[in-house]
């Protein structure tokens, strides 16, 4: 797989100075690397800014409804659990409609990647509130400034069972590469926050806002200390922005549960349909 490979017919349509430059440019970065491509890998997205994606790198991909990716997604990976299913969400689309699918995909542990564009609104219908807006802003749908708390997205991902949480910086392309083959080796539901900046309607999270007050964890930082992650979740603000892997933990799949798919994936098995003429005569 080379870059050149990954092109599509289409030039990307973000506003220039868009964090989804970065997050494509380090998911193609991981393809190269890792040698994924359209008999190995698929990707998924819900609707957004961020779905746009699946139109700028060729690998075989999937948009979803709105807040729909997470369960798209895990359909995919129960009919052929030897690829690698990456899936871009939203901060809106994944905690606004799509909360409940993420809750409990996290809980059973799927075995996918989820990537989090993370702008802190919507940005696609116009820069309103998400669950993720910080208190205060002002946005098109909140002029006098948001009354909500935010969603802290890496403490709701540990408190719901994911079994690898991290936080990236869009503007950092090498490390955000990495995370992503990281979390896509693990196991299980694997989570990365990354924070971008939306240069359009968010002018509070600039990106030098995001490069003047992210840190990254140092090494004698613990990841499978789950209240030592959950404290670094709820870090956000001047000079406290961690980035990096929070939470790790090896845990059985949702997939390796089922036997039916334990030996062979689903696609590669032969149907049986015997029975089947008697159980629709029951419906005649």
């Amino acid at each position: 797989m080379t870059l050149e490979e990954l092109k599509t017919p289409y030039d990307p349509n973000w506003c220039p100075g868009c964090g989804n430059f970065g997050i494509w440019t380090a998911e193609k970065n991981a393809a190269v690397k890792e040698g994924w491509d359209n008999t190995n890998t698929t990707i998924v997205a819900g609707i957004g800014c961020h779905g746009h994606i699946v139109n700028f790198i060729k690998l075989t991909s999937f948009e979803g409804l709105h807040g729909r990716a997470i369960p798209v997604a895990s359909g995919i990976k129960f009919a052929n659990n030897r690829l690698n299913v990456l899936v871009h969400v939203g901060d809106g689309d994944c905690f606004g409609e799509g909360g409940n699918h993420f809750i409990h995909a996290c809980r059973r542990n799927h075995d996918l990647t989820v990537i989090l564009h993370d702008n802190s609104l919507y940005a696609l219908t116009a820069g309103q509130t998400s669950p993720a807006t910080p208190k205060g802003m002002k946005t098109k749908s909140s002029p006098k400034g948001s009354t909500d708390d935010p969603v802290f997205p890496m403490a709701l991902a540990i408190t719901s069972g994911a079994t690898f949480v991290a936080r990236a910086y869009s503007g950092d392309i090498e490390q955000l590469t990495q995370l992503i083959i990281e979390a896509n080796k693990h196991k299980g539901f694997a989570f990365i926050d990354v924070l971008q900046p939306c240069i359009t309607f968010n002018k509070i999270c600039t990106s030098n806002f995001y490069k003047e007050n992210t840190y990254y964890l140092d090494e004698s930082y613990d990841p499978t200390d789950k209240q030592a992650a959950l404290l670094k979740a709820q870090e956000f603000g001047e000079k406290k922005i961690p980035l990096g892997i929070f939470y790790k933990e090896e845990r059985p799949t949702v997939e390796s549960a089922f036997p039916q798919i334990s030996q062979v994936s689903l696609v590669d098995q032969d149907p049986d349909l015997s029975g089947l003429d008697d159980l629709f005569k029951k419906y005649i």
